[in-house]
């Protein structure tokens, strides 16, 4: 609790604590008699509530009066504002009882719930908060043989960083001295520490928890993992979802319109009976108390904000409450295979060369022609040669998207791809029958051999495809540039009801519309897709999926920034808990909706046929704003 929270709850108990003492000697002591007078009485009684009432709502009326200088008028300050002032003003009326007691209650109840409120909505940012922790304030950069701590911002690529045991890691980099551990917690929600060692990638936001190490910084501070993670933190408050947006237009036309409602109730039946007037007044503010919309506009966006800080606990960024509204409905969820169900960790399992050529020859040429990729095939290939790559034997290299490579070393064209590239350029190339990404390298024109790579499929993968199943996802389907042979197996062994192989990027993008169509048309049509992918290629999908969900620890920034939440642990299993977290807040959104619009109608009804009194108003709306308030909270609830 804050300060201003503090000074608040301090403030409503002393204003508690008078009405106590007011009510007693309102009910147990006979004024009447000690002044000689029942209006004597009453207008003491009157001065004596009015004094709890201003300390505890003082700030409500001024607030009151400020929006309706700037023409905000129908909101919850001008609904308390006029019901408690109408409250007190019923002592004006000769055959009406007295209600200052009842007017000071609800303006003490009302900012009861409203501190409660403010204390719910400091928690559930406090998971979101929680996250701008991991700004680092200054990183160690050696100038002159001392350590400087300089701002982030001001360290270029290729600086070396030093980062101290209990520091931590300011910028993304490769660690190039010492050892250590890092706790990745506040990044992936992972409890267990991370070993790092000479070589390592390192990313921003960890904390370097026993050794001392020195880091190579690789991307500017503004393009670094913990400032990517700001961002999108910052930002999801600002992406609505369709009903928290239907929310708010609902108080705009519901507010004025019950304030309508109530005046005509407390005017227009005395107007066509006759008299009765302090009856019919004492229903129309009954009535105002009771439509304040607190509980919708309170609980609403607080489930919403609970469920993304909830999972922001795990490692799952909702960049805004929209996507996790469309990840609720996700009936249908598309993968990319490597990197995203695959470790993407690709290992060269078999050179196979033609009957004339030296296996060591054949790998030395792929993995020279791959020598300026970045793929991870090419990073395999280079990883199984163990000799030195010479840079002035490769000539003329072009990158063929979702075919291969095309190169000129020591004056001969070498390609080295798929079946794909062979038959375009002409060269003819044999099956394999091992299972894996078969590499075909031809040179001149001339067919040498392949190399067989296989991927590792990600621990947690036949995990992940099992809870998406027992969640109620209907479909789960593969979409990879891999040979069909290859996708099949891996299909089968993690239980992935469809695949399509050997797709192009722009081929990805297709069958993606085909699976939206299928979807959208399913049952209600309201079902989703979402498609899981990590690579700069899958960036288009990301993007036109209803949902697009990439793994951000390893993933590309293109992905990550077309994606509509990221998984910081690259874990398959965590698409289930975030469809998991994302229907549970959706849940708990609509039970609030039902709740609160049931009591509030039921209580409205009531009013208008002279049943219910103020405190069942004070129950309508302040009882129903903290059980909607409380039930809120539950969002933020998650297991690690």
């Amino acid at each position: 609790m804050n300060k201003k929270q503090k000074r608040t709850r301090n403030r409503i108990l002393l204003a508690i604590a008078l009405f106590v003492v007011v009510y007693v000697i309102a009910e147990l002591l006979p004024l009447a008699t000690w002044l000689g007078s029942e209006t004597a009485a009453l207008w003491v009684e009157f001065a004596l509530f009015l004094v709890p009432y201003l300390i505890a709502g003082y700030d409500v009326l001024l607030r009151a009066a400020k929006n309706i200088g700037h023409g905000q008028v129908f909101d919850e300050n001008f609904l308390m504002t006029v019901a408690t002032i109408g409250a007190f003003a019923l002592v004006l009326f000769p055959d009406s009882d007295p209600h200052m007691a009842e007017g000071a209650a609800v303006m003490l109840f009302y900012q009861v719930g409203e501190l409660f409120q403010s204390y719910a909505v400091g928690k559930s940012r406090k998971s979101i908060a929680d996250m701008m922790d991991i700004a680092p304030d200054f990183a160690n950069v050696e100038r002159d043989g001392e350590l400087v701590q300089v701002d982030p911002y001001e360290v270029a690529v290729g600086d070396e960083i030093v980062v101290k045991a209990g520091e931590r890691v300011p910028l993304d980099g490769v660690v190039i001295a010492g050892t250590s551990q890092l706790d990745t917690a506040a990044l992936t929600g992972e409890s267990v520490p991370r070993e790092v060692r000479e070589g390592d990638e390192i990313i921003s936001g960890c904390v370097n928890m026993t050794g001392l190490i020195t880091v190579r910084v690789t991307k500017p501070y503004h393009e670094s993992t913990v400032s990517r993670i700001l961002e999108l933190v910052e930002n999801a408050a600002e992406k609505k979802a369709k009903t928290e947006n239907f929310i708010t237009r609902f108080a705009r036309y519901y507010t004025p319109a019950v304030v309508g409602i109530a005046v005509l109730l407390a005017v227009v039946p005395p107007l066509l009976l006759g008299g009765g007037w302090s009856d019919w007044v004492q229903r129309g503010l009954i009535f105002l108390v009771v439509s304040c919309p607190c509980a919708l506009v309170i609980s609403v966006p607080l489930s919403f904000f609970g469920g993304i800080g909830g999972a922001s606990r795990l490692g799952i960024l909702v960049k805004g409450s929209n996507y996790l509204e469309t990840l609720a409905a996700a009936e249908t969820v598309v993968f990319d295979k490597t990197g995203t169900l695959t470790d993407g960790s690709f290992n060269v399992v078999a050179i196979h060369p033609e009957a004339d050529i030296d296996p060591d020859r054949l790998l030395s040429i792929a993995a020279h022609a791959e020598a300026y990729s970045n793929h991870p095939i090419a990073l395999s290939v280079r990883a199984a040669y163990s000799g030195p790559i010479d840079q002035q034997r490769i000539d003329d290299v072009q990158e063929q998207s979702g075919h291969g490579v095309r190169a000129r070393i020591d004056e001969h064209v070498v390609l080295v791809g798929n079946d794909k590239l062979m038959s375009a350029c002409g060269v003819g190339c044999h099956e394999c029958e091992l299972t894996g990404t078969i590499l075909h390298v031809s040179l001149d024109g001339e067919y040498i051999g392949h190399i067989v790579i296989a991927d590792v499929i990600k621990p947690d993968a036949v995990e992940a495809i099992a809870a998406l199943r027992a969640a109620g996802v209907k479909k789960t389907v593969m979409l990879t540039g891999d040979r069909a042979d290859v996708a099949a197996a891996v299909a089968k062994e993690l239980g992935i009801d469809e695949f399509r192989a050997q797709l192009l990027p722009q081929d990805k993008v297709a069958e993606v519309e085909k699976l939206l169509e299928e979807t959208h048309a399913h049952g209600t049509g309201k079902g989703k897709l979402a498609f899981v992918g990590d690579g700069i290629n899958d960036a288009p999908v990301l993007t036109r999926a209803d949902i697009g969900i990439a793994m951000g620890a390893m993933g590309s920034d293109a992905a990550i920034e077309a994606a509509d939440v990221v998984l910081m642990d690259d874990k398959p299993s965590n698409i289930a808990r975030a469809i998991g977290i994302a229907r549970k807040t959706m849940g708990i959104v609509w039970q609030n909706i039902v709740f609160a619009l049931g009591v509030k109608f039921l209580v409205l009804v009531l009013a208008a046929v002279g049943i219910a009194n103020m405190w069942l108003a004070v129950f309508a709306d302040v009882g129903v704003a903290v059980i909607a308030i409380l039930n809120a909270m539950r969002a933020m609830n998650v297991r690690k």
